[in-house]
C-alpha cells in the first residue's frame, strides 16, 4: 500500500487546544471552584495580551502559507517549506500562537486547571503532531528541510 502524502495527524490541533481548554474549565467548575489565578484586572489585561500575540502569530503564519501556495492543515500534503517571516524564528508559529491564545483565554477565564493542563497539552502537540509533521517534512523535502531544521528552533 502506498504511503499517503501527509504527516498523518489524526486530530486537528485547534480541536486539541479547544478540548483541553474546555476540560480545564469543567474541572474548575466541578473541582477547583474557589481557586483563582490572579486579580481580575491584571488577569484580563495579561490574558488579552497573550491572546492577541497568539492570534497575531497564527495570522502571520497562515498568510505565509497562503502566499507559498501550501496547505496549513497537518493532515493535507505540503507543497513547500515556508522559511520566511515568523518561520525564521520558530518552525511552529501556529502551535506557538495557539499556545499563547490558550494561555490568554485560560487567564481571562480564571481557569487554574486549564493552565495546569498546558504542559501536558504541549507534550501531546509536540509528540502527536509536531513529531509526525517533522518526520513527514524530512521524508518529503530531505536535505532542504534538514538545513532549515538545523537553523530554526522548534518553538523559540
Amino acid at each position: 500500500m502506498a504511503e499517503r502524502d501527509s504527516p498523518g495527524v489524526r486530530v486537528p490541533p485547534p480541536l486539541i487546544f479547544v478540548a483541553t481548554l474546555g476540560i480545564g474549565a469543567a474541572l474548575d467548575y466541578v473541582v477547583f471552584k474557589d481557586m483563582t489565578v490572579a486579580a481580575a484586572p491584571a488577569r484580563h489585561v495579561l490574558g488579552a495580551l497573550w491572546a492577541a500575540c497568539g492570534m497575531l502569530a497564527i495570522s502571520l503564519a497562515l498568510n505565509l502559507f497562503r502566499r507559498a501556495g501550501t496547505r496549513p492543515e497537518p493532515w493535507q500534503p505540503s507543497s513547500a517549506i515556508v522559511a520566511t517571516g515568523v518561520y525564521r524564528y520558530t518552525r511552529n508559529p501556529m502551535y506557538l500562537g495557539m499556545a499563547l491564545l490558550y494561555m490568554g483565554l485560560a487567564l481571562i477565564l480564571d481557569s487554574v486547571s486549564s493552565l495546569m493542563l498546558l504542559v501536558p497539552l504541549l507534550i501531546v502537540i509536540r509528540y502527536g503532531v509536531i513529531g509526525r509533521e517533522e518526520a513527514y517534512l524530512e521524508r518529503k523535502f530531505g536535505e532542504p528541510y534538514r538545513q532549515y531544521r538545523s537553523r530554526v528552533r522548534r518553538w523559540l
